[in-house]
């Protein structure tokens, strides 16, 4: 059996922890550059809107994690009966009825204003 150096071994596993590292950076700043913009606006009298809403992301990532984490639990409950297996499709089902609870608390709050 043909194994590898491990030289190259170590290799193959500092990729991907250079690949998070680079990807930290970039969001790091990404953050940071957005931030100072932001405040750039905000001292020169404008006031920089929010593009992102969070009623929908909400109610999408909700409504996404619903139906995945439900069709998970069903398949790992018909495949290994109830076990460990099934909070694979029962943890993306507990945050997806979270995240649609918290739109519809929400807009209900809003809409009581």
């Amino acid at each position: 059996m043909n194994t590898a150096s491990s030289t190259a071994q170590i290799l193959i596993a500092l990729i991907p922890i250079v690949g998070i590292l680079a990807g930290g950076a970039v969001v790091f700043f990404y953050l940071y550059w957005n931030y100072k913009k932001s405040e750039l606006l905000i001292r020169q009298g404008y006031v920089p809107q929010r593009l992102f809403d969070l009623d929908t992301f909400s109610l999408l990532a909700g409504l996404l994690n619903l139906s995945i984490g439900l069709v998970l639990s069903i398949y790992f409950f018909l495949r290994g009966g109830l076990g460990p297996s099934v909070l694979g499709g029962l943890i993306p089902f507990a945050i997806g009825v979270s995240l649609t609870l918290f739109y519809f608390i929400r807009t209900h709050a809003r809409s009581r204003q």
